[in-house]
């Protein structure tokens, strides 16, 4: 038995997106049906490519994203093939379609005819822009979208380029993003079936959430180089006597401790150094008293000594390292991939549900139209059924209780809140979410700063916020009795956290069998590295991720600010739904046992698997496409403007040719053209040199080339497609007044999840939580807070015990 036992889905197009999104449904045991064009989908040609037999040459990240799958040659595109896709759609239980959504509007694979004929049907439309908006049918490439969805501007050499990274990496975060909205559809089946359409643009753009919370208030972050993000310092990599080591410093202490660790305690209290401020204007001195001192060991060594310090420092591994590590071998987190004559590793998916309800441990791709012959005739329809009433949202009727902090967690709660779960998110008054902020000064309590922090603003909207002093018997046992009402429990403490409350998973089973309990620990809950303290540039970092990206002369190179963070979070919901539809399987709850680190691990995919198949991985090569040629970020007219283009094909080439003045034979081909890509890079930045780079992404997508700008965070609040399709809303908060939220990623039969409540005050919903769900009086309410135990205003760290 498995999660999705009884499924059947279809794939029709080709995406990264699409293709991971699909693995999720294969892996947990859906009868998931690729239909492909003649001579297979094009991701069969994508980096790295390896010998599978008889002659061939297959994609290993394909293998990978296609595991489990089946695989019909039937073209879209041709009025039988698009009959006979038909036919299976009406046999199955989801399609997800990559497909254009101007070719989704006519003949019989139009989702409004599939959805009238069969509307129990959940149908998901992974675009790379939705609908709606100008860039509805841009051309798209991993690069372009990461560059309209803001994850390109802010990353690199303050000179420029900025930093454009490999295809995969996008493709697994919006494959996430198709799948949380597509699976609690059909967690939600007896309502009726639902059209789900998810904007890349828009996933994407949830990866740098964080600074957009900055930008919406006038003080958006700028580039300041490799590895360095403006927010903390160091929060670097460097190296050491064998390799690389990740290192991470967000609180002072962390910093006190880094300098002890190094044996530098004379600098801790230096002036130049004191502060994340001084430290990031004197980087550069900073690193040269740094480096010298971090090459005197091995990476091990000094993980092992700032691991007992309990710092954020950590292996910074190549591939070959990484598939070697102890802690994910004891996890069985590399699985077997085969296609054709080919046996190689790749990461298992991170939703680790144990038992019959684990993920598949490897596979077998499908070689194109291997299972023509079983297919040749459409299995039975499945029963019409209907479709979810209006306003009803797929997760109504589930309580989930949400005892986690800072971005990954409530970024993964507020998934669960916005498709209509009841989310309770529990703070103290002495210990609320630290991303109301951490500096416990004056301010903080007597101007209640903490309820003007836009990073936790932006993060806890539509959910239930209350007080609850967990260090004492009295509020433990409020806890318990909520959770005892509860579908689901997430965490994202350190390891100790709990078990020092007296709240350990066992004893929340206790309190209700039933409960679906997604811990979010950095590194899982049952190793040595268990009790590693991480953020989400440490996750990043502790993958080998870096070592994949950025220029060869530079060190390892981060792709993004605490890039773990809105990854972990995707994981996170994607394992809380798919625990929730195991639960719905089997009557029973379940402890999963995830590890943040091995949904990184599937960003590095490409690189894993290459390893693993071939004994090495490709030289990095910047900006520059393995596959295509020529791909970049060029400079335009103004300040600080970039065009992100990629050229997929030798006709497209043509077309960018005419325009640069590079008609040259030699250039005819992707080979050609990869040889000489300096010299077609320096026409394109002479050609764009007076151009703007708006004008000029349109003039190149009407000639079918993709491009997009390289969109600064402030710059995407008027981006053309994102504000025609609504994705910035205002709401009006209690201490800010009207502030900017981004919508969800995907719309729900045409429409956004509503925002139904701004992020919750300090114990906002106290008196209805308490009195609704544990039947409290108001003098019950009256008597814990003059015990100190609930409470809606932030107090000095000390809790019941202090305030008695």
């Amino acid at each position: 038995m498995a999660v999705f036992d009884g499924i059947r889905v279809l794939e029709i197009g080709s995406s990264t997106a699409l293709s991971y999104c699909g693995k999720i449904f294969a892996d947990f045991g859906a009868e998931v049906i690729k239909a492909e064009p003649q001579g297979g989908d094009p991701l069969r040609q994508m980096h790295p490519v390896i010998d599978i037999g008889g002659g061939r040459q297959e994609s290993a990240w394909f293998a990978w994203a296609s595991t489990n799958k089946r695989s019909v040659t039937a073209d879209w595109r041709t009025a039988a093939d698009a009959a006979h896709l038909a036919a299976l759609a009406a046999s199955c239980d989801v399609v997800l379609d990559a497909r254009k959504p101007a070719d989704t509007r006519s003949g019989p694979l139009a989702h409004d005819a599939l959805t009238a004929a069969h509307p129990g049907l959940v149908l998901t439309a992974v675009t790379a822009f939705g609908t709606g908006g100008p860039y509805e049918n841009y051309e798209a490439s991993e690069a372009v979208i990461r560059a309209l969805g803001g994850l390109v501007e802010g990353m690199g050499a303050v000179e420029g380029p900025p930093m454009v990274t490999e295809d995969g990496q996008t493709g697994i975060k919006c494959g996430l993003a198709a799948f949380i909205p597509t699976a609690a559809s059909l967690f939600d089946r007896t309502s009726g079936g639902r059209s789900v359409e998810l904007s890349c643009q828009d996933a994407v753009a949830h990866a740098v959430e964080l600074d957009m919370s900055y930008a919406s208030r006038g003080t958006p972050r700028k580039r300041s180089g490799v590895n360095l993000f403006g927010r903390h310092y160091p929060a670097s990599i460097y190296k050491t006597a064998d390799g690389w080591l990740g290192v991470s410093t967000v609180t002072h202490a962390q910093w006190r401790g880094m300098c002890e660790a190094f044996g530098l305690g004379d600098i801790a209290e230096d002036p130049l150094y004191k502060t994340h401020d001084v430290r990031l204007q004197n980087a550069a001195q900073l690193d040269a008293t740094l480096e010298p001192v971090i090459a005197t060991k091995t990476s091990e060594e000094w993980f092992w000594i700032c691991n007992k310090l309990k710092l954020p420092v950590v292996i910074v591994p190549r591939m070959d390292q990484l598939l070697q590590q102890k802690v994910h071998r004891e996890r069985a987190a590399f699985v077997p991939v085969r296609i054709g004559d080919a046996s190689f590793e790749g990461p298992i998916l991170p939703a680790r549900l144990g038992g019959d309800m684990e993920p598949a441990h490897g596979g077998t791709a499908p070689l194109a139209g291997g299972d023509d012959a079983a297919y040749a005739t459409a299995p039975e329809a499945r029963p019409a059924g209907q479709r979810a009433p209006k306003g009803r949202m797929p997760l109504e009727g589930i309580r989930i209780v949400d005892l986690s902090m800072g971005w990954a967690g409530p970024f993964c709660t507020r998934h669960l809140a916005d498709l209509g779960a009841e989310v309770i998110k529990v703070e103290g008054c002495s210990y609320p979410d630290w991303w109301r902020g951490t500096n416990y000064n004056r301010e903080f309590y007597e101007e209640r700063t903490y309820e003007k922090n836009y990073a936790y603003l932006m993060m806890n909207r539509n959910k239930k916020g209350v007080t609850i002093d967990l260090t004492v018997p009295e509020g433990r046992q409020m806890l318990l009795d909520i959770v005892a009402e509860a579908d689901g429990f997430i965490e994202n403490y350190s390891s100790e956290v709990l078990p020092k409350l007296g709240l350990t998973h066992d004893v929340l089973r206790q309190a209700n069998p039933n409960l679906v309990i997604v811990p979010m620990a950095a590194f899982g809950l049952d190793n040595e590295w268990s009790a590693t303290r991480a953020y989400g540039g440490t996750l990043e970092q502790a993958t080998g991720l870096p070592t994949l990206m950025g220029n060869p002369e530079d060190p390892p190179t981060m792709g993004a600010y605490a890039y773990g963070d809105p990854v972990g979070g995707y994981n996170a919901a994607t394992t809380m739904i798919l625990g929730l539809l195991a639960r719905q399987k089997t009557g029973q709850g379940l402890t999963a046992k995830f590890s943040q680190i091995e949904g990184m691990l599937t960003l590095c995919a490409g690189g894993i698997t290459e390893q693993s198949a071939t004994g090495k991985v490709s030289e990095r090569i910047g900006n520059r496409h393995r596959s295509f040629a020529p791909q970049g970020a060029y400079a335009c007219k103004g300040e600080n403007s970039w065009l992100v283009l990629t050229v997929r094909s030798d006709a497209e080439w043509q077309a960018l040719a005419g325009l640069i003045g590079l008609d040259d034979p030699a250039l005819a081909t992707v080979e050609g053209r990869r040889a000489q890509h300096d010299r077609i890079d320096a026409a394109i930045n002479g050609w764009l040199a007076g151009m703007t780079s708006d004008e000029e992404m349109e003039k190149l997508q009407s000639l079918g080339i993709a491009a997009g700008v390289a969109r600064a965070t402030p710059d995407m609040l008027t981006d053309p497609n994102m504000t025609a399709r609504n994705t910035w809303v205002t709401v009006n908060r209690a201490f800010v007044g009207d502030m900017i939220l981004q919508n969800t990623a995907y719309r729900l039969n045409g429409a956004p999840c509503p925002i139904n409540n701004p992020s919750p005050t300090l114990g906002e919903f106290n008196e209805d939580v308490f009195t609704r769900v544990l039947g409290l009086t108001q003098e019950d309410l009256q008597g814990l807070e003059a015990r100190g135990i609930i409470g809606t205003t932030a107090v000095p760290k000390g809790g019941a015990k202090a305030a008695a």
